[in-house]
């Protein structure tokens, strides 16, 4: 059987990630750190290296008799700067340099973020944007592919689950003036895309993933969709975008107080309240190769029952 190993297969794009690959043949080998409790997809015999993305050895180990290697693995909160650039540009470089080491042929993809696209907006853009040159940097003559998710939603997204359970209140805020778009992708789709180019597609190409709405969204549009999907009826208030800022600083900065990392800085709300996070149809990976699948109320639908069998929505 062909081997993909896979590194962030135990976070929420990762789980639908291995399962793509499982279905598509692959026998899927993870890094896992020794303390991991859980495995994606239970049913299904895995390989497991233990180590992590600072440990070059555990690296080879992980890729060596790889025919594909998919990176997964990133950081998107941290209490400092300097922490997304060690995990999201330094763990990209170390492993692309075992992939040229010990797996030289394999097929390197490396899923980056939509938020790459404007490295200048936050220092999570700024890391990942790195990431992706650190690979084309170090894989040597290893066939390398890079993909940008635009934001990607589903089961198990712990990040996505404030806005259905605010679509679930009384009052939901909307940061965004009606001129603004994003692209969103369902977690399964996203995995679909990854688990195809592992085998198939040109190399030494940056694409981007989206749902079919490569033009975007409306924010109005995405929090009325989250709205239909639990049944809410809240009031929906668009925000000042000075307020929206204001809110943004004091979230990090209370972070910073109390030492521990927070999703929401300045910097994310920088990326959040960018008017343009459209996609285009030749930036997505040709259609022979992939096309999306899940439309956005059938997505949100589904993933609001996963949550509430889950219990994490009422």
């Amino acid at each position: 059987m062909r081997i993909a190993a896979v590194t962030g297969g135990t976070g929420f794009l990762g789980h639908a990630v291995v399962a793509a690959l499982a279905r598509r043949g692959w026998r899927v080998r993870l890094l896992v750190r020794r303390s991991a409790g859980h495995w994606p997809c239970p049913d299904q015999e895995l390989e497991l290296a233990f180590g992590d993305l600072a440990d070059g050895g555990a690296l080879r180990r992980l890729v060596r008799g790889a025919d594909a290697v998919v990176h997964l693995a990133g950081l998107i909160k941290a209490r400092a700067p300097a922490d997304f650039l060690t995990v999201n540009r330094d763990g990209a470089s170390r492993l692309a340099a075992a992939v040229a080491a010990a797996a030289p042929a394999a097929r390197l993809v490396h899923v980056s973020s939509l938020a790459a696209r404007e490295p200048d907006l936050s220092d999570y853009a700024a890391s990942k944007r790195a990431g992706e040159n650190a690979i084309r940097a170090n894989c040597g003559s290893a066939p390398w592919v890079i993909v940008r998710p635009s934001a990607v939603y589903g089961p198990r997204d712990a990040e996505t689950l404030a806005v259905f359970r605010g679509a679930s209140g009384p009052v939901l805020p909307l940061l965004h003036g009606p001129d603004a778009r994003v692209c969103l992708i369902h977690a399964e789709d996203a995995a679909a895309a990854v688990a195809a180019l592992c085998a198939d597609g040109p190399p030494s190409r940056i694409f981007e993933l989206s749902d079919a709405r490569r033009d975007g969204y409306s924010w109005r549009t995405v929090l009325d969709e989250a709205v239909r999907a639990v049944g809410g009826a809240p009031w929906i208030v668009r925000l000042p975008t000075p307020l929206v800022r204001l809110a943004g600083s004091a979230a990090g900065l209370a972070g910073r107080l109390a030492g521990r990392a927070s999703i929401l800085t300045p910097g994310k709300l920088r990326e959040m309240l960018h008017p343009d996070w459209s996609s285009a149809n030749d930036r997505q990976p040709p259609p022979a190769v992939w096309t999306p699948r899940i439309p956005l109320p059938e997505g949100f639908a589904g993933t609001v029952r996963w949550y509430r069998d889950a219990g994490w929505l009422r």
